[in-house]
């Protein structure tokens, strides 16, 4: 056998439509892939030439191929958690269907032993609960007790954000409100959360209903129940960058910023090598274990690992701070399950009052941390920052955007701000509540994300894990429709489908300081990429969102294949 040339590609990919996105939006039919980079981009015929023995050959047969996505803002971590961790009851239309697949869990239980589920409802929204049951009720603890009289049952509430509608509801057994201690005289632990209470016999239900968006009653009343193990964040995010990977993604940065314990999961797959997602993750602060006269100490011997692009390589990287304004009491309820932070993956305890919080900025911009905030107020925080200690070349980052007027944007073009989206939530699912809000007159003030690119503001888009396809944010971006009543929202802030491609894409690379590594298929950049199963440039509007990766490749390694893509080796006439 004739030895591998050391001149030859690893991988060409030949007969695509390859969207390079590069400075030009050039398109090609080929590439070719060294070392994990790319290292020649063009037509089947130049490309094919360059192939050697050992060359794996990808036949596109007229696929599109895109860079590798980048998700701005993905709270990845949570999706194999959803997938892996705890019993779904998805498709349960009755009360009966849950006692159902309790009891199931119950035949494979020791007697004693915790069963713990995911939410009622239907991922990876939970709309429309407990209206999607029969009995458009939720079961209680006499419902759980006929299938479980011997073990404690706790069905979690769902993570706010999934659906962004109030309340959340969480369900206890007996045996897990004496496990628990939850009785009669048990305290509500904040005023958000009701501990439903029979009228006659004045003795919990075992419902626990919370006015609030972060889950409290799970960390704090059913604490018992258990959490996630450092084991099950790693085999949970194994699985999100699986799922992630099918969806064309490459990478992510978590501009929300991850507690210890995520950060110790990624290190765990980094180290074995299983690693298929690229990782910049900010950190998320704890400062209730802070003594406040020793923040600015603390923050400067940060520094040192958080300064710049931080500290780590081309898979796995941390830098930055987040940062937001004091939560209020219930964060500080919820705070005090450190180190454990639940869905959250980040400290509720991560803000400070307002002065506070400025004056450890103004030390962060000395030192040279990126900040990132994600509620509107922080604009006018970093504005006040800059005035003392210039930001402007440090990229800090404005995420969650929902309302933003001309002279928002003009700030934020002035202060050199990366901006990134949530365009699930304040398009898709809130932009017919804020056009009401607003009126006619600022409808464009919704997610303006043309005015945006038209002053020249780097846009990053983002999921925040619901859905997890980043192709859900670049048909928003596109369509602007309504959920709920299918309205176009401020039309005259829609992008192109190649500006929403390049924010899904080139501009997550600049989020992260690697606009010269990734984000486009060019030479000398790394082997990022996915064969879609769609065009993103031609196919039917509605058909945006439903595009997925036929093949994702990450660094020159395959990292999800489906169906006929699988890369062969070369032979003598396929050069």
């Amino acid at each position: 056998m004739t030895a591998a040339s050391p001149f030859a590609p690893d991988l060409i990919l030949r007969g695509g439509k390859v969207i390079t996105v590069d400075s030009r939006f050039r398109m090609a039919s080929a590439f070719a892939v060294k070392g994990g980079r790319f290292v020649a981009v063009g037509d089947d015929s130049a490309i094919s030439r360059l192939a050697g023995e050992g060359t794996r050959i990808v036949e596109a047969a007229g696929r599109p191929v895109a860079p590798g996505l980048i998700d701005g803002h993905a709270h990845m971590d949570r999706e194999g958690l959803k997938k892996l961790i705890y019993p779904s009851l998805a498709g349960c239309r009755s009360i009966a269907d849950i006692l159902d697949r309790i009891a199931a869990l119950v035949r494979d239980a020791a007697p004693g032993e915790w069963i713990v589920t995911m939410p009622v409802g239907d991922p990876p929204n939970f709309f429309g609960v407990p209206d999607c049951l029969a009995e458009k009720r939720y079961p209680n603890r006499d419902d759980l007790d006929r299938v479980a009289p011997d073990n404690p049952v706790y069905i979690k509430s769902i993570w706010g954000p999934w659906r962004h509608v109030l309340p959340l509801v969480s369900i206890a057994n007996t045996k897990a409100l004496e496990r628990a201690g939850v009785t009669a005289a048990t305290p509500p632990p904040g005023p958000s959360v009701e501990i439903e209470t029979d009228p006659e016999t004045g003795e919990p239900t075992g419902i626990f209903v919370e006015n609030t968006p972060y889950p409290i009653v799970e960390l704090s009343l059913m604490a018992a129940a258990g959490g996630f193990s450092a084991a099950d964040r790693v085999r949970g995010l194994r699985e999100s960058m699986r799922l992630y990977n099918a969806a064309g993604t490459t990478s992510v940065f978590e501009g929300h910023g991850v507690a210890g314990e995520v950060l110790g999961a990624y290190q765990a797959l980094r180290r074995s090598g299983e690693a298929s997602v690229r990782g910049n993750l900010v950190f998320s602060p704890s400062w209730s274990a802070v003594a406040p006269a020793g923040r600015g100490e603390v923050l400067r011997s940060w520094a040192r690992w958080l300064a710049g692009r931080g500290l780590g390589d081309g898979m796995l990287r941390v830098a930055g701070l987040f940062a937001e304004f004091e939560g209020g009491p219930e964060h500080a309820v919820r705070a005090r399950a450190n180190p454990y932070t639940g869905w959250a993956g980040f400290h509720f305890d991560a803000g400070l009052p307002r002065a506070a919080l400025k004056a450890l900025l103004v030390e962060a911009a000395r030192l040279g941390i990126r900040v990132s905030g994600i509620v509107p107020p922080m604009l006018g925080l970093f504005a006040e920052v800059d005035r003392e200690a210039p930001i402007g070349d440090q990229r800090w980052i404005l995420g969650h955007i929902n309302v933003l007027s001309e002279d928002d944007v003009a700030r934020i073009r002035d202060l050199g701000l990366i901006v990134t989206t949530h365009t699930n939530r304040y398009i898709y699912k809130e932009g017919h509540l804020l056009k009401d809000r607003l009126g006619k007159s600022r409808e464009d003030d919704i997610v303006p994300l043309r005015r945006l690119l038209d002053a020249g503001v780097h846009v990053s888009f983002a999921t925040d894990n619901v859905p997890i396809s980043l192709w859900h944010p670049v048909w928003q971006a596109v369509a602007r429709k309504s959920l709920y009543t299918g309205e176009t929202i401020a039309p005259a802030q829609r992008l192109t489908r190649e500006e929403a491609l390049r924010c899904a894409t080139a501009e997550g690379a600049w989020l992260s300081f690697e606009e010269a590594e990734k984000g486009s298929i060019e030479e000398g950049k790394l082997a990022d990429f996915a064969v879609l199963s769609d065009d993103p440039l031609a196919c039917p509007e509605e058909a945006l969102r439903d595009i997925k990766s036929e093949l994702t490749v990450v660094g020159g390694r395959v990292v999800h294949e489906d169906g006929d893509m699988r890369p062969s080796h070369a032979s003598t006439s396929s050069a």
